[in-house]
């Protein structure tokens, strides 16, 4: 019986410490900073491609983003500043950016845009960006893990989607804050929010706490 007790008692820790205490992983993905936008008939509109590393260290992101080309025209692409280097090829329906440290020894957290996507509207209609990503091949979009296997760690479910409606000229204000949606109104890049809350002050009390009353109860059992 005390064998059995003791056991459980093992059992029980690791996995308050191992759940509660270490936390889970958080996975990486790719969103764009705008949820929807509207933009005329030849005006232009910037859509932001934003990273989200969880809870890892990167080293690089491959992104690869598809857009109706009968609708939008990718004009320009200009390096965002969550990567030091960036590199890009637009090419018509599938365009592609990379964002990657400059040294092996580098990595980044938490979250940025890696660049910014200017589109040209060129006829009416809705069009809807999205990354071109599915796990296991190779020419699609990734978030490589600062490990020596370069482990692929993006999440495609979690791959984000923008909704460009393209309307006549004169029917909106061109490239303008209401003709856009921000998904991240507040802008947070490079590094996650600050853990500065009442329950996380509590849980870090709590989790311990827990912990030592039932290690009190069960060796008062066994003993």
């Amino acid at each position: 019986m005390k064998q059995f007790v003791l056991n459980i008692l093992i059992s029980f820790i690791l996995f308050i410490f191992s759940a509660s205490v270490f936390g889970q992983i958080q996975a990486a993905f790719l969103d764009f900073d705008k949820a929807t936008a509207t933009v005329n008939i030849g005006g232009n509109i910037d859509i932001g491609v934003r990273i989200d590393s969880g809870s890892n260290q990167i080293s690089s992101t491959d992104a690869y983003v598809l857009y109706d080309p009968v609708l939008l025209e990718a004009v320009a692409i200009t390096p965002g500043t969550f990567f030091p280097t960036v590199v890009n090829n637009i090419t018509s329906g599938r365009l592609y950016i990379a964002g990657l440290v400059d040294d092996a020894a580098s990595s980044k957290t938490g979250t940025g845009i890696v660049a910014t996507i200017t589109f040209k509207g060129l006829s009416i209609g809705q069009a809807n960006l999205a990354y071109d990503c599915q796990q296991g091949v190779y020419n699609s979009s990734k978030i490589i893990q600062n490990d020596l296997d370069a482990t692929n760690i993006i999440d495609c479910e979690q791959s984000g989607t923008s909704l460009i409606s393209v309307e006549a000229a004169g029917t909106n204000p061109i490239n303008t804050t209401p003709g856009a949606v921000n998904r991240y109104p507040n802008n947070a890049t490079n590094s996650a929010l600050p853990k500065t809350g009442i329950f996380d002050n509590i849980s870090k009390v709590a989790v311990p706490g827990m912990i030592l009353f039932i290690v009190g109860v069960a060796l008062r059992l066994v003993l």
